[in-house]
């Protein structure tokens, strides 16, 4: 008798244990059901947390060159705004050197200015020392002179040209430019601003005047078509 209820126990046990498996496999696959998604495994958990950080990383990354384009750009601006003073420089530096270029001779120019005419005067019975009344070097040069303060590009001495290594002689009724000889009339021409020009040579007691003081005559005149050619001396 007790056999059997001993069997009987052990019986129910099992039983209860098979129930028990089956209920809970049950509450447990009706979880995942309602929950619509599967377990996460560990593995998984962990893969995705590195996910994160490294989208967390990137977006950092992003917002310090973002940073750094801006930075660049207001840069760049900076170097654009100088470069356009050094192009206004490099531009302004270009003039003065080709200006210069035609005050030494080197390049051909043209344009408008102005002639003077020095002329010896008249012969005078009651002066016999005749340099009292023909052209000498300090006349011209007194002339060139104005030309070029009053802002002449180049001149000229009876269409030969002045630079800046150019010797001028008086040698009795000639002058000798450059090794050059030249009779009277002197014709000095300029390029430049002819307004500008005769007014600085007819100012009250200027160059016009002590010329005529001299007993020289002066002729002044514009002329809209001159040409230098460049001046080329061997070295």
């Amino acid at each position: 008798m007790k056999k059997r209820v001993a069997s009987k126990q052990v019986i129910f046990a099992i039983i209860s244990l098979v129930l028990g498996f089956i209920l809970a496999f049950s509450y447990s696959a009706a979880r995942e059901k309602l929950s619509g998604a599967p377990p996460v495994s560990n593995r998984q958990y962990l893969e995705e947390e590195q996910l994160r950080a490294d989208l967390i990383g990137i977006q950092e990354k992003n917002r310090q060159l973002q940073q750094e384009l801006f930075l660049q750009q207001d840069s760049l601006r900076e170097m654009e705004q100088e470069f356009s003073k050094d192009t206004q420089v490099y531009r302004n530096m270009v003039e003065d050197a080709e200006k210069l270029r035609m005050y030494l001779g080197k390049v051909k120019i043209s344009g408008a200015g102005v002639n003077v005419t020095l002329e010896d005067a008249e012969y005078d019975p009651s002066d016999p020392n005749v340099n009292n009344y023909i052209v000498h070097e300090r006349h011209v040069f007194k002339v060139i002179n104005e030309l070029y303060i009053a802002g002449a590009s180049a001149v000229a001495i009876n269409g030969q040209r002045i630079s800046h290594q150019s010797y001028i002689v008086c040698t009795g009724p000639v002058i000798t430019v450059d090794g050059v000889q030249h009779p009277a009339p002197f014709v000095i021409s300029a390029i430049g601003d002819a307004d500008v020009l005769l007014s600085a040579l007819n100012l009250v007691g200027g160059v016009k005047d002590q010329l005529v003081n001299d007993q020289i005559v002066v002729k002044l005149e514009q002329n809209q078509n001159l040409t230098f050619d460049a001046v080329f001396r061997e070295s």
